[in-house]
């Protein structure tokens, strides 16, 4: 696409765009971004930008890290030659990113399928983990090889440390000995090309035997290396030659590592970079609050609420522009430094964007046509040195464009036809933006002059736009009228100004009469058109008023019916505390009645089956069944994140979640004490008046599973009672386990003569709880034991 990039300042979005990006490649890659003409490339270019921004909602935003250049570790690859470790790291560096990276989406909770192009380009990604691992435990940082990289190396260093330490010792022994010490300068042990030495005084040089390394600037000190440690120096000399050897050997080793894997290197690079360069659009997206706009297959533009991205967003005032449908010319009219040339430049430049594959700052539903070319004439090109006036240069540009301009060629003209005889430059610009508008192009055009007003009034495919000026302030409000010619303000400003009022009135009575009836009518025009905007603004108003009674209706209605069915779901809490009670009352009375005849254990018995009846007969609310959600408290996927607080509509409280969302549609959520795994069907927005059952209802009843489950164990010991005692304690088990919600417990019985696991085994398999049992298997305690499944 051939645009004038500079003149809409595609290239201050380029440099913001690339500081955005980590890698050089990603950076290089934003600063040569430029539009394309093709309307499926722009689809998939923005189709990424898209699928990288709502990754990085759903995850957090990939963690890359500067790369490197590696085309001299590359060549020395391809050249067999050994690498260093700074090297070696550098290419490590590469390989860890991508391993970073690709575990980056391998998350339970995305949706692999839902980003097609960055699934495609992540798993293109090569990495080795065995390699990063062996290159990160043998090299410690760019100049120091571990000393567990070799078995050798670590024995070699071994010797070198305790041969070092040996002559220490034996330096140190001797400069502190009663004998030496009177010819020592300094009391040290230091070294001088690479061999230990003693700093002796220069007048008693000839009293210690040994070899001079070096004298001191002053010359009053001599570093001497005794003959006693000779062999000792020579023999960690000798070391230290073997230890860089070995060194040279390591390296080798590892420098044989990356050699199969120079194509996927070079990958790598050019994948990292990219994907920094999209997930870069990504941030400069979340930044100026972009949209992804539409591609339209018509010749048509439609802004809506469209922003400058360079105007700071506390200042810029949004404007809707649709162009093509009704009309392909607009003209725009309006006072000087009154937003007629940044309209022109949000046009251009956000359609440049959208062709870059950038998301633009403008609400919903925008859409952009993708032009063969923008051409644009803007600002003051005169030039002194080639002779040029403003009118030259401009026409200079609208011959070019004529001659380069298609049907599918988007034109941006700023003050058409300015610059010369004002009758002379009106006819002309009528005539130039005919052609365009014959030729099919759409064309904006800024202008002052009354005539080209009066032809977009009477001419099909034309349409007037201003720019709102307030009189009353002498200032610009930046807000584009599309349907309102812009009027003549000259008169009302320089009144407001203090200019004479006869000075005025005689200015007014030189206009024909169809200068006059011309203003009338545009004035008439503006004034019926902008009394219509504000009825709009109004009724809008009004409406959006209507909506929020609307949802708060809905609301008041759904919170009624909640609280209907809270009061129910509290009734029947209550009543079945109450008759749980009653049954631990009765339980206790049994269990002290193991004395009775068995005609006295029967009536015992009939009393708390008769318990266990009524107890079932009453049905709280299934915690599985959803409760509609009220309009404001419906919760979207995206905003469904760690440390969001939520309402859990099945328990009627609100908690924190701690998970993403898993491939199983669930969440781990905490309730004080309390975390559980919850579908995200079963969420809502936090309520800040929570109409749960209150937590005094909760906690007066022993047996809710929530309660229950913090205190109920999962295993019951029987032994030493009889057949009687036993079904008892098991009963009430069995429905403490089952209001806990517990899916398998335990009941250990012993091994015995057997009696009294065939009665709890009897008892088991009438028990409405129960839905199936079996014994224990090795490990789980055997014969002893029974492992009961609840329903």
């Amino acid at each position: 696409m051939n645009t004038n990039l500079e003149k809409l300042e595609l290239n201050k979005i380029l440099k913001t765009l690339a500081s955005y990006c980590i890698t050089d490649r990603g950076k290089n890659l934003a600063l040569h971004l430029s539009p394309s003409n093709a309307m499926q490339t722009v689809q998939t270019l923005l189709n990424e930008t898209e699928e990288a921004v709502n990754l990085c909602y759903r995850n957090t935003t990939p963690n890359f890290y500067e790369i490197k250049p590696i085309e001299m570790e590359l060549k020395n690859l391809e050249s067999n030659l050994t690498l260093s470790c700074h090297s070696l790291l550098t290419l490590n560096q590469i390989f860890k990113l991508s391993y970073e990276l690709k575990d980056y989406l391998n998350k339970d909770f995305l949706a692999i399928s839902e980003y097609p192009i960055l699934a495609n380009l992540f798993h293109r990604l090569y990495a080795n983990k065995n390699v990063i691992e062996q290159i990160s435990s043998c090299l410690l940082d760019e100049n120091t090889v571990e000393d567990k990289a070799s078995p050798n190396l670590h024995s070699i260093r071994r010797k070198q440390r305790k041969l070092e330490q040996d002559i220490r010792d034996k330096l140190s022994t001797m400069i502190h000995s009663s004998h030496y010490a009177k010819y020592i300068q300094e009391s040290i042990v230091t070294i001088r090309n690479d061999r230990f030495v003693i700093p002796v005084k220069e007048e008693a040089r000839s009293q210690i035997k040994g070899f001079i390394h070096d004298i001191s600037h002053a010359g009053s000190t001599v570093f001497i290396e005794p003959i006693s440690i000779f062999d000792k120096n020579n023999e960690l000399n000798q070391l230290k030659i073997e230890e860089e050897m070995e060194i040279e050997k390591i390296l080798q080793q590892l420098t044989s590592l990356f050699v199969p894997y120079i194509e996927e290197l070079k990958l790598d690079v050019e994948l990292i970079g990219q994907l920094d360069f999209i997930f870069a659009k990504a941030k400069y997206s979340k930044a100026i609050k972009g949209i992804t706009p539409q591609i339209n297959p018509q010749k048509e533009i439609h802004l809506i609420h469209a922003r400058h991205p360079l105007i700071a967003p506390e200042k810029v005032v949004p404007i809707s522009v649709h162009l093509g449908h009704d009309f392909s010319t607009l003209l725009i009219t309006g006072p000087n430094t009154g937003g007629k040339t940044v309209t022109l430049k949000t046009v251009g430049l956000l359609s440049c964007m959208a062709c870059c594959g950038l998301n633009i700052p403008a609400s919903e539903n925008s859409s952009i046509y993708v032009f063969d070319h923008i051409f644009a004439d803007i600002g003051d090109d005169q030039s002194i040195s080639d002779s040029l006036s403003t009118f030259s240069s401009h026409m200079l540009n609208i011959v070019a464009i004529i001659q380069n301009a298609t049907s599918d060629s988007l034109l941006l003209v700023d003050e058409l036809g300015s610059g010369t005889d004002p009758i002379e430059g009106a006819n002309l610009a009528i005539s130039i933006l005919d052609h365009f508008q014959k030729q099919g192009c759409l064309t904006i055009a800024t202008t002052h002059y009354q005539e080209l007003k009066q032809y977009a009034l009477t001419t099909d495919g034309f349409e007037n736009a201003s720019v709102e000026f307030d009189v009353s302030t002498l200032t610009p409000t930046y807000k584009l009228l599309v349907g309102i010619p812009g009027k003549s303000n000259a008169f009302e400003i320089s009144k407001n100004l203090g200019l004479k009022d006869e000075i005025i009135t005689k200015a007014k009575s030189m206009m024909s009469s169809e200068q006059v009836n011309m203003e009338e009518l545009l004035k008439n025009i503006y004034d019926n058109k902008a009394k219509i905007e504000k009825e709009k603004e109004e009724i809008e108003t009004k409406l959006k008023k209507i909506s929020e009674l609307e949802k708060s209706l809905v609301h008041d209605n759904e919170a009624l019916k909640r609280q209907e069915q809270d009061l129910i779901n509290h009734a029947k809490l209550e009543a079945r505390s109450i008759l749980l009670n009653a049954k631990e009352e009765a339980n206790e009375i049994i269990k002290e009645m193991h004395k009775l005849s068995s005609n006295d254990w029967k009536t015992a018995d009939n009393l708390r089956n008769q318990f266990n009846k009524k107890i079932k007969d009453i049905r709280i609310l299934n915690p599985e069944t959803p409760i509609v959600s009220e309009p404001s408290y419906i919760l979207s996927p995206n905003d469904i994140q760690p440390n969001k607080e939520v309402f859990v509509k099945t328990l009627g409280k609100n908690g924190t979640v701690l998970s993403h969302i898993s491939k199983s549609n669930e969440v781990q959520v905490q309730i004080g004490a309390l975390k559980m795994n919850v579908k995200i069907s079963n969420l809502e927005k936090a309520h800040k008046d929570n109409p749960a059952i209150p937590q005094s209802k909760i906690q007066t009843s022993g047996y809710t599973s929530i309660s229950k489950a913090r205190t109920i164990k999962s295993e019951i010991n029987v032994i030493g009672l009889n057949v009687e005692e036993a079904i008892f304690v098991v009963d009430k088990f069995l429905d403490d386990s089952s209001l806990a919600k517990l899916q398998t417990v335990r009941i250990v019985h012993g091994k015995g003569t057997g009696k009294l696991k065939n009665g709890i085994h009897q008892f088991l398999k009438g028990h409405p709880h129960v839905k199936s049992f079996r014994l224990g298997t090795y490990g789980e305690g055997e014969m002893g034991v029974t492992v009961v499944t609840l329903t």
